[in-house]
């Protein structure tokens, strides 16, 4: 097997699509959502797509599968909002580690499917041409360290740097012991938030005491309007000189503004 540093040497990886338009196609109901273990929770859970990776795993599986089937090369775990702090909103909280420990699993099982009905791609000769690999998905958390939501108290904040890191640790842990290949922090409109993230990737492999086994990561940014600065203000330049220093695999940007509207910024 090769490392996905030499793979992408030799060509370009593709890396999956959108998983909040693919569950759309599904239209769950709210009891979907709630399967058996959560069909008497207090409060509303329709939208928490993070969820299904334990009330619907084979919905989660299958889409993952039809990427798969379209040719791509990195899965993203189903974990955009899977972290504490993003998770209050349906005070589920305490089921962020269980959530990515999940979703990793159930994305590992997907290729592991997918290369056994496909056995030509595991051949020697295809090795490498056909590897597949899961990133683990750290989404942007629904607060920022960078900017107040009261926009009366400029200095006030929702969340500490300390509350963030925390959580995405917690997110990380999960995704790792559930057997991800790399760590994605994506959608970041913050880079703040992305710090943050950063930071828990390498306090928990330090803790682990695995710095030598630490797991690439990918970094992708979005810009929010045709100015191309991300939200907290940065722009493209500037936002990558401030996540350079992870030595991530790659820094990108998400779909954003559309094809058309991006490519002068990407360019």
């Amino acid at each position: 097997m090769k490392s996905i540093r030499d793979l992408l040497n030799e060509r370009i990886l593709i890396i999956d699509g959108a998983m909040g338009t693919m569950i759309q196609r599904y239209k769950l109901s709210e009891a979907d959502y709630r399967g058996e273990r959560f069909k008497d929770w207090p409060s509303d859970i329709k939208g928490n797509n993070d969820l299904l990776c334990l009330t619907q795993p084979q919905i989660i599986k299958e889409i993952h599968k039809e990427y798969l089937k379209a040719g791509a090369d990195i899965l993203e775990t189903n974990t955009f909002n899977a972290q504490r702090i993003s998770l209050a909103d349906y005070h589920m909280e305490d089921l962020s580690y269980e959530i990515n420990l999940a979703a990793a699993k159930i994305a590992r099982e997907a290729v592991k499917e997918f290369e056994s009905q496909n056995p030509n791609s595991n051949s020697d000769s295809d090795r490498g041409q056909n590897q597949k690999f899961v990133a683990g998905a750290i989404g942007p958390m629904n607060k920022t360290l960078s900017l107040s939501p009261d926009v009366n108290n400029p200095g006030y904040r929702a969340l500490t740097f300390d509350d963030a890191v925390n959580a995405y640790y917690e997110q990380i842990k999960g995704l790792v012991e559930g057997g991800v290949d790399l760590l994605l922090i994506e959608t970041i409109f913050d880079t703040l938030n992305a710090k943050a993230a950063i930071f828990a990737i390498k306090k928990y492999f330090r803790d682990i005491k695995d710095l030598e086994g630490a797991l690439p990561i990918m970094i992708s940014g979005t810009i929010t309007d045709a100015s191309g600065r991300t939200l907290s203000g940065q722009t493209l330049e500037a936002f990558y000189t401030s996540v350079i220093h992870a030595k991530p695999l790659s820094i990108g940007l998400n779909c954003a503004l559309g094809a058309k509207e991006m490519r002068p910024h990407i360019e």
